[in-house]
C-alpha cells in the first residue's frame, strides 16, 4: 500500500511502457498560467468579444493580489487598463468611483426538504469551507452607481 491505495506495480520494462497513464503519469499536463496578447494578431477573432480574456479567473485573482499590495492604487489601475472615465455601448458616460474586493467564506449549506417549504442547514467542516474573493468596479453613470466586473470594464470604451 502506498499513498492511500493498494495495488501491484510490476517491475521491469512493462512499468515504463505504461508510465504516464492514470495516477502514474510522469509529466502531468500543465494549465496555462499566463495570458498574453499575441503581436501577430492585434484584432480579435471574428465572433470573439472585445476584452474576452483567456483564464479570466486567473487574471482576476492576479489583479486582486496586485491591487491589494500596490503602494499607489491609481497607478496600478492605469497599468491594468481600467478606465477612469468610459462610455458604455449605449453611450452612457461612466466615472470610476471605487474598487471593491470582498472576501467571502461559505461556512454552511442548506438542502430543501421534500415539498420545498422547509430546509435543512448543516455547518461545513473546516475542510469543506470555501473561500473566494469578489472584485467589483463601482462606476457612477450620472444618476446612480453601477457595479461592474473585470470582464465588463474590459469591454468599455475610453471616454
Amino acid at each position: 500500500m502506498h499513498r492511500g491505495h493498494d495495488h501491484d506495480h510490476e517491475s521491469g520494462a512493462s512499468v515504463s511502457a505504461i508510465a504516464g497513464v492514470g495516477h502514474n503519469q510522469v509529466n502531468a499536463p500543465v494549465r496555462a498560467v499566463q495570458w498574453q496578447v499575441l503581436h501577430s494578431n492585434p484584432k480579435p477573432a471574428v465572433g470573439k468579444a472585445v476584452g474576452a480574456v483567456a483564464d479570466l479567473d486567473l487574471v482576476e485573482a492576479a489583479f486582486v493580489e496586485g491591487f491589494l499590495a500596490a503602494s499607489d492604487p491609481t497607478s496600478f489601475l492605469r497599468l491594468a487598463g481600467a478606465p477612469f472615465r468610459a462610455a458604455t455601448s449605449d453611450g452612457t458616460t461612466l466615472a470610476l468611483l471605487r474598487v471593491e474586493i470582498d472576501s467571502i467564506a461559505d461556512v454552511g449549506a442548506i438542502m430543501p426538504h421534500m415539498g420545498g417549504d422547509t430546509f435543512r442547514y448543516d455547518p461545513l467542516p473546516a475542510s469543506m469551507v470555501s473561500r473566494r474573493r469578489r472584485l467589483r468596479f463601482i462606476y457612477f453613470d450620472g444618476t446612480s452607481s453601477r457595479a461592474l466586473s473585470l470582464a465588463e470594464i474590459l469591454t468599455l470604451s475610453p471616454d
